[in-house]
Parts: C-alpha cells; structure tokens; sequence
C-alpha cells in the first residue's frame, strides 16, 4: 500500500491546552488518524509589521485529501488565531500497515 492520498497537516497553536482540545476533537471527529502535539517551539514572524517572538506548540496531523477540506474547516472555527498556519504536505512513503490504519481510521460511516 503506498502513501497516496495520505497528507501531514501542521498547524501551530499557542498552548497545550489549546493543541489537545483542537486534536481531540479532529480525531472524535475521524478527520485524522492521529495527532502529535509537540514540545514548546519559538515561532518568529512578522505580524501587522512589527517582528513578534511566540512561545507555540505544532500539531502533526495525519490525515487523507479526501478528509482535508472537512480538517481545514474545523481548524480555521476552533483556532484562536486571526490568521492560523495551515499547511499540508504528501506522504510520499511509510509503513504499509500503518499507512493503512490512517485510512481505516479517517473513513466516514
């Protein structure tokens, strides 16, 4: 099985609290197999031209193209941010079993 229609989506946000909320709520929802919630990272970026130094956490969602519209959705209603990082890229390769599990479990009913 290969990594076809498979996408990693990442989108920083600016608590734990706030990543387990949002990842619980994609994964009730079948919208990813899975999401990491990483560490604590310094984000540096430009904002309404003045350079802004944040303290986020990056959620690794792994999900399928059929379900990312549904993803993106959820993520732009429940994110706190005025303007949340949304970005998927391909899988291009993995584990076939595990490949797998990720589209067992983003089916729809």
């Amino acid at each position: 099985m290969d990594a076809q229609s498979l996408i990693l989506v990442f989108t920083n946000v600016p608590d734990r609290e706030t990543g387990k909320r949002m990842a619980s709520q994609i994964v009730a929802q079948k919208l990813a197999a899975c999401v990491n919630i990483s560490s604590d990272i310094l984000s540096i970026y430009n904002w309404d031209g003045q350079q802004q130094a944040e303290t986020e956490v990056q959620l690794m969602i792994k999900t399928t193209q059929a379900r990312y519209a549904q993803l993106e959705e959820l993520i732009k209603n429940k994110h706190p941010y005025e303007l949340p990082e949304i970005i998927a890229t391909p899988l291009v390769a993995g584990l076939p079993a595990y490949l797998g599990w990720v589209r067992k479990e983003t089916e729809t009913p």
